[in-house]
């Protein structure tokens, strides 16, 4: 089956695979995203001159953004648009935290974690609902089930999905987590390891873990769609309150983004296996088999629902003091306003 077949096949899927969910409303009342002001020579006036926003392999709609470079052109000269590279959820909310970046994208359990431990930050849109994790052993691995993993040593990388993905998938096969030997390695170094059997397992991340299948081998022994949480756009408090207009251009963008991505599949392929440096059939495993990006983008009780389930796992693993911990940050995270007011036709390109 060529690529164009397999892709142009999935697209009417795509497009029909809009889910309906709730709104949860955050933590402070409906901000000011007012429409940018006028200036007397007709220019608009935007209320920053930088935007440092993230793009990562795991979000295909901040590659098709950073591609099109449609920010760059409905910002216009007067602001500067810097975009970092994402290697995991981690590093997308030590950024955050930081100050490196604006609004970074991340897994849901992750942007609850970070809530949880202090991070001001708000989730003001959902990019996709992806079944981007899974636990990978090598091609000749014995190991046929996650009761397996007892007494193994099983590559993660912390604060991300694929580690929440790793200790669910204990709870619910019996493996105390004390009995698992829990590598925290970035999740491409986790790949390395599980290949060069220094670890046993690797809780893996698309698209890492689907080029891993189809250039080693490796094989998923267990996959659970229901232990992935969504892709959460986050923003921090600071820049909500100081640039509300410049986070409705990124959620716009977005917005443009999902259309076109369901409108233009193959490309997004395209786009992904050049900046991942995968090949494009590895790609298409991880658009079209493996990733929904027709859901709706307002945070909501879907979201919230999944997210619920993983809080209490957060307070037995050590990672979040307590349950009111989790209950407060979760009752804070949606800040939905800018998502209900998307509007891809605000977009230039």
């Amino acid at each position: 089956m060529t690529i164009r077949t397999a892709v142009s096949a999935t697209a009417l899927a795509l497009v029909t695979a809009l889910a309906l969910t709730g709104c949860v409303a955050g933590e402070n009342a409906e901000p000011e995203a007012a429409d940018p002001s006028a200036a007397s020579d007709g220019e608009v006036t935007w209320s920053a001159d930088t935007l440092d926003i993230d793009f990562a392999t795991y979000n295909p709609l901040s590659l098709v953004i950073k591609d099109q470079g449609w920010l760059e052109e409905t910002l216009g000269d007067d602001v500067t648009v810097n975009w970092v590279q994402s290697a995991g959820s981690n590093k997308a909310n030590e950024a955050l935290r930081a100050g490196a970046v604006d609004v970074g994208s991340t897994a849901g359990s992750a942007a609850l974690l970070a809530r949880s431990n202090g991070s001001p930050i708000h989730t003001i849109g959902i990019y996709s609902q992806p079944e981007w994790a899974a636990i990978v052993v090598p091609a000749t691995s014995d190991i046929t089930s996650v009761a397996d993993l007892a007494g193994k040593s099983v590559a993660a990388t912390k604060g991300t999905d694929p580690y929440f993905f790793l200790l669910q998938s204990l709870e619910e096969a019996g493996v105390p987590l004390d009995q698992v030997e829990v590598q925290n390695l970035q999740h491409a170094d986790g790949r390395t390891a599980l290949e060069q059997g220094s670890v046993a397992a690797w809780s893996g991340l698309d698209p890492i873990m689907a080029a891993s299948e189809a250039e080693s081998g490796t094989k998923l022994i267990y996959r659970n769609i229901d232990f992935n949480t969504y892709g959460f756009l986050n923003a921090t408090q600071d820049f909500l309150d100081a640039s509300p207009d410049l986070a409705q251009v990124v959620v716009d963008a977005y917005e443009k983004a999902r259309e076109w991505a369901q409108e233009n599949p193959e490309e997004v392929v395209a786009i992904l296996a050049e900046v991942a440096g995968i090949d494009p059939a590895v790609a298409e495993k991880v658009i079209v088999e493996r990733t929904n990006l027709g859901v709706d983008p307002v945070p909501g009780d879907a979201q919230r629902e999944v997210l619920e389930v993983v809080g209490p796992i957060f307070v037995e693993s050590g990672d979040v003091a307590d349950q009111a911990t989790i209950d407060k940050a979760l009752a804070e995270l949606f800040e939905p306003t800018f998502a209900e007011k998307a509007d891809a036709s605000t977009i230039a390109g």
